[in-house]
């Protein structure tokens, strides 16, 4: 009558719940584990009893209210041994770990003599004693240090020692063991540094914490015992592969705390295999495995048991897996008809796919940490250190690997860029010149390197701990985590498999806006065009003229002292020019080309060291002092804000007369063999709609002399960047005279906050953990300022003229939630560097499933 009465306390309390198919048990009330059993129970597969505990049980636990116990225990046969295991809502988030063997006592213990003999029954108790004493009780490992002996003699030392500590006799009952292990549990959950670890996995500050009391199943005995796991699949690619471990007479996760005497699974060359040993057995599990894998509609690795040749499945994990592998699993299942594809899609991060995109530091190496600073650009390279960009091509014509370190780059160190395998920088931010420019080409790119003194006068490094880094040792740079490492640790390759591809092209079939990238060589938009970008956002046309064999004439052009002078020099430059946007219009194959005028300030292309003014002065035959004049003369006090972008086309118009032609010219020879080219002309910088006007005037001119002289006509469409406050401002009277605005959400954001991108670093990560911003606003787009000014624009822009194209072009167009804000405002596409239009595009993908589906 008791135990009936027990029994209907636990089925009809929800906290305290009997796990069959139909308990009222859900994820989000007692936890991932105690829903994967129910689950399993409702396959009928083997699994022991088990009793799950709420959230609020647990919470409640913690606080000092026990559950009935004795309702519990009556759930399990008299003498049944029981382990506890945690059961959070999601299991990334972690939990204390489990207590297995509870009810072992020394009544228990000779029972266990008779059947399992005197050696396994002593190992579990001894084991028992010291794992009750170091998690439930919290006492030190090391007072079992000096426990010696074996059988009866090991148990009387752990006793003993657990008694001199705590001056109480080892808890003998099951009732007693298991409160204490529930109230150990819950209170570990509740605790300071337990909280804050797992909030640093993503879970919020109130998450639950279920637990599921079961009954051991034993993995020793005199027959076949054993315990292990088994998975389908491989972690680290997703394919096809029956991997795991098992260990003879173990318990738990043993197997894989112990490679050298665990069994493979299956039969495997290297040694002996479950499948070889019990095949009936190992039979089983593989069907099992499948059977969770299409009910549970993922893949699951199987923990198990064999007692004395029976088998039983305690619990079933979701796969540990590698970005490779946790697409390759997703798309399978979505192949399989397990999963539809929109859910396929909506199972991946999109942050992941830089893992699939770019070589990686493979996650089992052993790591040198030299120091570390911000992940600017992910994927990683070895290679020898350089100091100049001079070294770095020196290095490339060698045929040798290399890394660039510079304490900031420059437009001058494009070419060494380009050459170098990674670059590093002490100063900048994740919209430093480096990082834009890494992440633009696949770079690896690690910025704001404080914690290394950069020498780059005496061509080293020196860490934290006073290691010398000389130029030429070999270091990697892993740019996905930003650390800098000595040495070369294996790595592992990009993977764009075919999965890879299937996932992109039904994330295709489901984004609602367009995705372009932002590309300024012919090889940055093979790249854009490889990864499927629907046309280039952004071509910063300056990149070009740092060429070899160019910015000498740049140069020249800029020391021209009349109109005239200056545009015959740009007319060397035309032919340069317009061979480059051929290759461009060409590669993008009719999609849309939109090419920003010139915009940075004529002095950056001027040399600002003694040899390099010398060498000037040289190949335009002045004077040094002339030349060193003429340079001292074009410094400004804040370039960012000076002579640039329109200002310079206002200003000095033969550079952007210039860009014009070559563009129209392009325009005419690339359309007469394909696609009809339309290039879009980006203005950068305007705040004003007169400056807009006499740029358009000026072009328009040139469009006109272009279609008499080639005899053929083409169409253009001319637009701005709005990346001053006050184009947004006044982006109504503005788009009258614009057939797109898109939005430089860099500039934007340096000029509305009044910081400087390149030097925010030093100071941003203060400003993030007291909370000044919520987040570093140049790499997540600040919804509150510079997203009302992007409103704003957007709203004014579209009143005045409602067929006007709206975009964003800076380093945000790439983030999952810079994209759900253009969605929203109606934007009609965003564009990011190359290597970021595959997590644009899923990005997208899923903004729009989210969107059907709410």
């Amino acid at each position: 009558m008791l135990r009936r009465e027990r029994n209907a306390a636990v089925q009809n309390n929800p906290n305290t719940t009997l796990v069959t198919p139909t308990a009222p048990i859900a994820t989000g009330t007692h936890g991932g584990r105690a829903k994967c059993l129910q689950r399993l129970a409702r396959l009928d597969l083997p699994v022991p009893t088990t009793v799950a505990l709420s959230f609020d049980a647990v919470y409640a636990i913690a606080s000092g209210h026990l559950p009935d116990i004795d309702a519990i225990l009556s759930q399990f046969p008299v003498d049944a041994l029981l382990c506890v295991r945690p059961s959070s809502e999601d299991p990334d988030w972690g939990g204390p770990s489990a207590i297995l063997n509870i009810g072992m006592n020394d009544a228990r213990y000779e029972v266990l003599c008779g059947t399992l003999g005197t050696d396994a029954a002593s190992a579990l108790y001894t084991r028992f004693v010291q794992s009750y004493a170091i998690h439930v009780d919290r006492l030190d490992p090391d007072m079992f240090d000096d426990v010696a002996g074996e059988g009866t003699d090991a148990i009387a030392a752990v006793l003993r020692a657990y008694e001199d500590e705590t001056e109480v006799p080892f808890p003998s009952t099951r009732a007693e063991q298991l409160a204490g292990v529930l109230k150990s549990m819950a209170r570990a959950w509740e605790g300071t540094s337990a909280r804050l670890l797992r909030q640093a996995k993503g879970a919020p500050a109130d998450a639950g914490l279920g637990l599921v009391v079961q009954q051991m199943a034993f993995g020793i005995g005199q027959g076949e015992s054993g315990a292990g796991v088994l998975q389908l699949v491989s972690s680290q690619s997703g394919m096809p592969q029956i991997t795991g471990r098992y260990l003879r007479q173990s318990q738990g996760r043993d197997a894989l705390r112990s490679d050298a005497s665990s069994l493979y699974i299956s039969r495997d060359a290297r040694g002996a295999s479950l499948e070889e040993l019990v095949p009936d057995c190992f039979a089983q599990l593989v069907d099992h495995a499948r059977l969770m894998r299409t009910k549970l509609r993922e893949e699951m690795q199987v923990e198990f048991t064999i007692e004395n040749g029976q088998l039983r499945i305690l619990d079933g994990v979701r796969v540990a897996r590698s970005s490779r592998a946790a697409v390759r699993i997703a798309v399978q299942l979505a192949r399989d008809g397990i999963i539809p594809r929109q859910e396929a899609l909506m199972r991946i991060e999109p942050s992941r796919l830089n893992e699939l995109l770019h070589r990686q530091v493979d996650k089992h190496a052993k790591r040198n940490v030299l120091g570390s600073g911000i992940a600017a650009s992910p994927g990683a390279a070895t290679g020898r250190l350089v100091f100049s960009a001079t070294d770095a091509q020196a290095s490339a014509s060698r045929g040798e690997d290399c890394i660039l370190v510079r304490r900031e780059t420059s437009p001058e160190d494009i070419r060494g860029m380009h050459a170098a395998k990674a670059v590093i920088t002490e100063r900048g931010g994740i919209t430093s010149h480096a990082a834009v420019i890494g992440r633009g080409i696949g770079l690896p790119c690690v910025v704001g390197v404080s914690d290394i003194r950069f020498q780059t006068r005496r061509g080293q490094l020196v860490t934290q701990d006073g290691r010398v880094i000389p130029a030429g040792e070999i270091v990697t740079v892993d740019g996905t985590n930003g650390t800098i490492l000595l040495g070369a640790p294996n790595m592992q390759e990009a993977a764009l498999d075919d999965a890879f591809q299937d996932l992109m092209e039904w994330a295709d079939a489901e984004r609602d806006i367009d995705i372009r990238a932002n590309a300024d060589t012919p090889a940055d938009a093979q790249t854009a065009r490889n990864f499927a970008a629907q046309g280039i956002g952004l071509c910063r046309t300056e990149h070009m003229f740092f060429e070899a064999g160019r910015l000498t004439v740049m140069r020249e052009m800029i020391f021209a002292e009349t109109s005239d002078d200056r545009r015959a020099v740009l007319d060397r430059l035309l032919p340069m020019q317009r061979a480059d946007f051929i290759q461009l219009f060409n590669i993008m194959q009719g999609q849309p080309v939109c090419i920003r005028l010139f915009d940075p300030p004529l002095h950056e292309f001027l040399p600002t060291d003694r040899n390099g003014q010398r060498e000037l002065a040289d190949a335009l035959d002045l004077p040094l002092s002339d030349v060193t004049r003429r340079i001292e003369a074009m410094m400004e006090y804040n370039p960012m804000l000076g002579l640039r972008g329109v200002r310079l086309g206002v200003t000095v118009p033969e550079i952007y007369e210039m860009q014009a032609r070559a563009i129209f010219e392009a325009t005419v020879e690339a359309s007469r063999d394909g696609d009809a080219v339309v290039p879009e002309i980006m203005i950068p910088l305007v705040s004003a709609k007169r400056e807009v006007e006499l740029v358009r005037t000026s072009i328009d001119a040139i469009a006109a002399a272009v279609t008499a002289e080639m005899g053929a006509e083409f169409t253009y469409r001319l637009g701005i960047m709005v990346e001053t406050p006050r184009a947004a401002l006044r982006a109504g009277e503005i788009a009258q005279h614009c057939s797109f605005l898109s939005f430089g959400t860099n500039d934007l954001t340096q000029m509305t906050y009044g910081l400087s991108r390149d030097d925010a670093g030093r100071f941003m990560s203060d400003y993030v953990r007291q909370e000044v911003f919520v987040e570093d606003p140049f790499h997540s787009l600040d919804i509150e300022g510079v997203g009302e000014l992007l409103q704003l624009g957007s709203e004014r822009g579209r009143a005045a003229r409602p067929d006007i194209t709206l975009s964003i072009c800076g380093e945000h167009g790439g983030n999952p939630e810079s994209i759900a804000f253009c969605r929203n405002a109606g934007f009609d596409y965003v564009s990011c560097s190359p290597f970021r239009v595959p997590v644009a595009r899923l990005a997208a993908a899923q903004l729009a499933i989210g969107h059907k589906i709410g």
